[in-house]
């Protein structure tokens, strides 16, 4: 991969990056076409695909992650996807492993807090994966905010020659926001899940008609709200700026919302601007 990505660049050739953990869906392609009309018809455009098992905590899903890398071939085929680079365990973390790459401010909060070490394994693959593949751009979703911001902040520090893009959430028709643990939200779990973007709704429409609220009471009555649903546990909620990622005590327009819902065992997140 990077012996093809350095002779790409030697001609010229520019290279467009959709970093993946697999098991594609709408919202992935849509980052793919993104980054086909960034490089255009004659660059290139690479999918990545590997579970990071660095970025998962000892009781999350790493083992159980939905993976069907045949499927996956044929979505970017039917997109026009240059080239998928699907390495080994083996191949990324050779023995001995002992260097990783660690932002330690805007990593902290929401994310960074409620999976300690998550964005310690979230940059260290990143910053392997640019390196291997040089891309000239490289696309992420907005559906994780935080680790976009976190990606961004990364590549300014340590100086890497690309451009981050983050491309809007895909939504299903109801808002549910895509996402590969989808596929565990059988039976009424589904019906469930849409209260994270509910809650956003509902707050958004409380912002219309106030200029400003007070972030704690607001974040108590989403709770409430928010574990009506049977099997829904909120993790956190959290309203912060869209730029320090610092949280606000008060929330008015331009303030930016996110929240972790655990809906039966499936952990969900979404967030939006305000």
């Amino acid at each position: 991969m990077q012996r093809q990505a350095v002779q790409w660049r030697r001609q010229g050739v520019r290279i467009g990056f959709v970093p993946t953990m697999g098991y594609l869906h709408e919202g992935h392609m849509s980052l793919v076409r993104r980054a086909r009309r960034v490089v255009g018809r004659s660059g290139r455009v690479v999918v990545s695909i590997y579970v990071n098992p660095t970025q998962f905590g000892p009781r999350e899903d790493f083992s159980r992650y939905p993976r069907d890398l045949k499927r996956d071939h044929e979505l970017c085929r039917r997109e026009g996807v240059d080239v998928i680079f699907a390495p080994s365990d083996v191949e990324i973390y050779s023995r001995p492993f002992s260097t990783f790459v660690v932002e330690e401010e805007i990593s902290q909060s929401m994310e960074g807090r409620s999976r300690p070490g998550h964005f310690r394994g979230v940059t260290t693959i990143v910053a392997k994966l640019f390196n291997i593949v040089l891309p000239d751009v490289a696309i992420f979703g907005a559906k994780d905010y935080q680790q976009a911001a976190v990606v961004q902040r990364m590549v300014r520090d340590l100086n890497f020659p690309l451009r981050v893009i983050v491309s809007d959430t895909t939504r299903e028709k109801d808002g549910l926001a895509m996402s590969s643990r989808n596929k565990y939200l059988v039976g009424g779990l589904r019906a469930q899940a849409l209260v994270l973007w509910q809650s956003i709704k509902k707050v958004q429409a409380l912002v219309k008609k106030k200029r400003r609220l007070n972030a704690a009471a607001l974040k108590e009555q989403l709770q409430k709200f928010i574990e009506l649903q049977p099997d829904a546990k909120v993790d956190y909620i959290e309203f912060f700026d869209p730029v320090t990622l610092k949280a606000m005590n008060d929330v008015s327009t331009g303030t930016h919302m996110a929240l972790a819902v655990f809906v039966g065992n499936t952990r969900l997140i979404d967030n939006a601007r305000l």
